[in-house]
């Protein structure tokens, strides 16, 4: 909850354009209620600037840690909420699913997947947050999927 990245792309079936990325952060003195509601309204403000299409969201799968899943769950609801507000589709991807679409193995190393957002986006710098990475790895992961696919094969 602490952080939330997110990324703008544009595809156009053969080039990546990465338009905007960055995060929201929330700050811990604020209570759990104003920190949804801060990443709740700056997403809404994003959507709003940069008008996506789709959004692509990490995907909830396993946690270990029982301290962690309820607030990155709550900070998913929002998330969705915000989405929602606007009609957008959502695809979800889980971390595995991001490291074999990108890498083509499912255990990637993190630095491993930031060198391969480099190559897809035909840059070699990124941002400096792993959370702003990891969107702009999810959103790739979108515009490699059987939708995008369908919508370029003509």
């Amino acid at each position: 909850m602490a952080i939330v990245g997110y990324c703008i792309l544009e595809y156009d079936g053969k080039t990546l354009t990465l338009l905007h990325s960055g995060s929201i952060q929330t700050s811990k003195e604020d209570n759990e209620g104003a920190r949804l509601k801060e990443i709740y309204q700056d997403l809404k403000t994003v959507i709003d600037k940069y008008k996506p299409d789709v959004c692509a969201i990490e995907k909830l799968f396993f946690f270990r840690n029982l301290t962690t899943v309820m607030p990155v769950a709550h900070a998913r609801g929002v998330i969705l909420l915000a989405v929602e507000d606007f009609g957008l589709p959502v695809y979800e991807y889980t971390p595995i699913e991001v490291k074999q679409i990108l890498t083509g193995y499912g255990r990637a190393t993190k630095k491993e997947v930031e060198q391969m957002v480099k190559i897809s986006l035909s840059t070699d710098n990124l941002p400096k947050l792993d959370d702003t990475v990891d969107a702009i790895a999810i959103a790739i992961c979108y515009t490699r999927s059987n939708a995008v696919f369908d919508k370029y094969k003509n």
